[in-house]
């Protein structure tokens, strides 16, 4: 998501590359790309307008320091902005109430994945040490309490599932529940229309005061478009979000306007959904996302989904192997799942500096493509072959090319790449043992 926003930013910011002095000719031509670039994607106008200015002002404003290129200090400005838009340098924590149990009262229309992301921000919850149970209050429609017990149970969360009753009754039942199992949070998947109107709005309110929430968080759909920042705006009039959670941002729409929620209601986006599996959730760090929108990167975060997701255990006995030149076709395939693991290649390469423009050129599909015809070939072959491929001949490489449905040139590529990065790996071995023996610091 927000591809074609990136791009745009980052061309304004290479014009005005190699030029010496940041004068005001220079600042108008930036800001009307700029201010193009965020209307395409959909970014709220008032939004966008005072955004803008404020970037003229502090542009204009502002003695360039010599240490600076005319686009980094356009871009140093642009990036602060745009994390204020977003609610501010700092990610915005959760509250919870000191009398046990926390409820999060999550809102918001229908279809813009309310439901699952009550399954996801609990399993989240339960991953950092904390006890949640998720309820249902939508009574009008019960197939969304069918789905919140199969999500919750996929997530592997808890999931309070009574007899039907009306909403203020589900919800006293459910504080109930939590409070007699010993629950220390509770996540209410609240009723949502097609359409705000005012039976919604009492519903909710009766629910907000029979619960008295910590959180009351917006559920806003990016690929919505303007309809997100209206109806966010709307919720909080009338309920009073204290918080925003982005669904679909691994989708291809313009997502500007879930964005512009967060300016028009004053309430920080906590928390974003990054695809449609339940581990496609985390919180929403608005210097993050804009350092990844602007091609700076996200080394942070992708530090976090490493730790997350790699074995450490796994990790460290592949550094030994590396540093022997050991490693075996088993070790590179267990590699590659690891890397797979922390998510599309595509998300994992935006995190790293620099890298977002030069993907363009990358044919990402292909790479994916690649990694799992790769995983397939080592596991059609047979132990005695992963750890020795010496032992390869002609019959060996036809039955693996037929096992993994790929031909036997490409077994004969996977085999002489790995060759060739043992070689490499055993030079670099070599080289460090003799800098060793130099060096009496390294014995």
């Amino acid at each position: 998501m927000f591809e074609a926003l990136s791009e745009r930013l980052q061309g304004v910011f290479k014009t005005l590359r190699g030029q010496g002095v940041l004068g005001e000719a220079q600042v108008d031509a930036a800001l009307r790309e700029i201010r193009l670039a965020l209307l395409e994607a959909d970014v709220h106008f008032r939004v966008t307008k005072e955004l803008v200015e404020r970037v003229r002002a502090r542009a204009m404003g502002q003695e360039i320091l010599k240490s600076l290129t005319p686009d980094q200090a356009v871009l140093r400005i642009v990036r602060d902005e745009m994390v204020e838009v977003l609610g501010g340098a700092e990610p915005r924590a959760l509250a919870f109430a000191s009398q046990l149990p926390s409820v999060i009262l999550m809102t918001g229309l229908q279809g813009s994945g309310k439901t699952t992301t009550t399954a996801k921000l609990g399993r989240w919850l339960k991953g950092r040490g904390r006890h949640p149970l998720l309820v249902s209050t939508d009574v009008q429609r019960p197939a969304a309490r069918e789905q919140l017990k199969a999500i919750g149970a996929q997530a592997g969360v808890a999931v309070f599932h009574p007899e039907l009753a009306a909403p203020g009754e589900l919800l006293r039942q459910a504080l109930a529940e939590a409070r007699a199992v010993g629950h220390d949070t509770l996540i209410v998947d609240s009723a949502g229309r097609l359409h705000i109107d005012d039976a919604l709005m009492a519903e909710l309110a009766e629910q907000r005061r029979i619960a008295e929430p910590a959180e009351v968080l917006y559920v806003a759909d990016a690929l919505t478009g303007q309809d997100a920042v209206k109806s966010a705006a709307e919720f909080h009039a009338k309920v009073g979000i204290t918080g925003i959670v982005l669904t679909k941002l691994d989708g291809d729409s313009r997502g500007g306007a879930a964005l512009s929620a967060a300016s028009v209601t004053g309430q920080p986006v906590k928390f974003a959904g990054t695809g449609e599996k339940v581990d496609a959730f985390e919180p929403f760090d608005p210097a993050r996302m804009v350092g990844r929108l602007l091609g700076m990167g996200d080394v942070l975060g992708l530090i976090e989904r490493a730790e997350e997701t790699v074995d450490r255990e796994q990790a460290e006995a592949f550094a030994r192997k590396l540093r022997r030149a050991e490693f075996t076709l088993e070790d590179y395939r267990d590699q590659i799942k690891q890397l797979r693991k922390m998510g599309p290649l595509d998300q994992v390469l935006s995190m790293i500096p620099g890298v977002s423009g030069a993907m363009k050129s990358v044919d990402v599909e292909r790479g994916e493509q690649e990694l799992r015809r790769t995983v397939a070939i080592i596991d059609s072959m047979t132990p005695r072959e992963r750890a020795d491929p010496s032992v390869m001949n002609g019959s060996r490489r036809k039955r693996i090319a037929r096992g993994s449905g790929t031909g036997v040139e490409d077994v004969n590529r996977l085999l002489k790449q790995f060759a060739q990065a043992r070689k490499l790996m055993k030079g670099g071995a070599s080289a460090m043992k003799r800098l060793a023996a130099r060096m009496p610091q390294f014995r």
